[in-house]
């Protein structure tokens, strides 16, 4: 994605679309599945983890990044297309391997609505899938 369309994301979420955002940015819209701080770290050689944090801080606080519990080593961070920033529009399912430890995105399956009791506000959803992903089985076979 160009510099120009990861600005314009960013304005329409009413982030300011600095130098280390951009990066960040670039990297979460490129990247194939949720990636680690940690990840991002690695890829980034030009921003420090601490940058890196912020960076990704602000796009949770304006609904640009899911932050994902993956109940493995942490927390993930995937790009989120929502088309406001004010709340996510785009939920889907995510599927954790507990082999190779990655976690993917299931975009073709959506978050089912839950009916909470009385007094109770959701706040976010995460639905995370456990299992073995294909590449994983087709290895052990």
């Amino acid at each position: 994605m160009d510099v120009s369309k990861i600005e314009e994301i960013l304005q329409g979420h009413g982030i300011k679309p600095t130098s280390n955002r951009i990066v960040v940015l670039r990297e979460l819209t490129s990247a194939e599945r949720p990636m680690s701080l940690t990840e991002l770290e690695y890829k980034i050689l030009s921003i420090d983890k601490s940058g890196i944090f912020r960076a990704l801080s602000v796009f949770k606080e304006h609904h640009l990044v899911h932050v994902l519990e993956d109940g493995g080593d942490g927390v993930r961070y995937e790009f989120c297309r929502s088309h406001s920033d004010d709340a996510d529009d785009d939920l889907h399912a995510h599927f954790y391997c507990e082999r190779c430890r990655q976690t993917f995105c299931l975009e073709d399956i959506a978050v089912p609505q839950v009916e909470l009791p009385g007094g109770y506000e959701a706040v976010s959803v995460n639905y995370m899938i456990k299992g073995i992903c294909p590449e994983c089985a087709r290895k052990h076979r």
